[in-house]
């Protein structure tokens, strides 16, 4: 496996990290989710210091028995949720140039650690998290299941939102760095729907702009239990294709 070669970060590795970690930071103090912030603190992250993924994984081993694994940049599907399995986020370890700051095609270790790693420290995010790998797994050969867990992941892991006492917040980690979906998915420009399992999964995202919608969960408990709803659509995937299949043969 890909280790993070920490030594071998530039003087702009750094300034890149450094000018991010400060942009969203003060654009997220009123905007992300408490337990999000909370998070960062926990892990100890600060504009100052590219994380080293040894003192993160001792950090959040301490608190959700996750860890990172280091990549080379995107992988398959089934060894991402293989990965997810074993309690082990998949992360880039490079960073984007100071020429990329507000676009990348592909996820850096900005999006990979800044954005996710932080909500690793909440118990029932990642236990959503895990719960979803296994149902991606025992399923990884419907490419129907797949395109609806990923659906699933899209509105929720890389673009959810939630409703705290104070007001809709961020927890999806597609928003959290990026400087200009941050204000815009708050605003009252996109439209802002309760979450619900089934619908997100029949609902299709753009990956090339910014959203025009995004769904609300209350609590990350209910994110959680929503599980029970998407095995239950997974299922009745499974039964319409068997169906199919013996009218075809039949």
């Amino acid at each position: 496996m890909l280790q993070q070669n920490y030594a071998a970060y530039t003087e702009e590795d750094f300034l890149v990290w450094k000018t991010l970690f400060e942009r969203q930071m003060i654009n997220l103090s009123n905007t992300a989710t408490s337990a999000y912030l909370e998070g960062i603190n926990k892990i100890g992250f600060s504009a100052g210091r590219i994380p080293d993924f040894r003192e993160v994984n001792k950090a959040l081993g301490s608190l959700t028995g996750w860890s990172l694994q280091a990549v080379p940049g995107i992988i398959p599907e089934k060894e991402f949720f293989e990965l997810l399995h074993q309690k082990k986020f998949s992360a880039s370890t490079w960073l984007r140039k100071m020429s990329q700051l507000d676009y990348l095609e592909e996820p850096d270790m900005f999006h990979d650690v800044f954005g996710h790693v932080p909500l690793l420290t909440n118990p029932y995010f990642c236990g959503f998290f895990e719960k979803l790998s296994h149902i991606a797994l025992k399923h990884s050969n419907n490419a129907r299941v797949i395109e609806m867990l990923g659906r699933i992941y899209w509105f929720t892991v890389e673009f959810g939102l939630i409703r705290e006492k104070e007001g809709l917040k961020i927890y999806g980690a597609g928003i959290m760095s990026s400087a200009g979906e941050t204000k815009f998915c708050v605003s009252d420009k996109p439209a802002h729907l309760p979450y619900n399992a089934r619908k997100v999964m029949n609902t299709a995202f753009f990956n090339d702009r910014i959203q025009d919608k995004y769904f609300v969960i209350d609590s990350f408990e209910q994110l959680y239990e929503s599980v029970g709803e998407i095995l239950l659509v997974v299922e009745e995937e499974v039964q319409k294709a068997e169906r199919v299949y013996l009218d075809i043969i039949y």
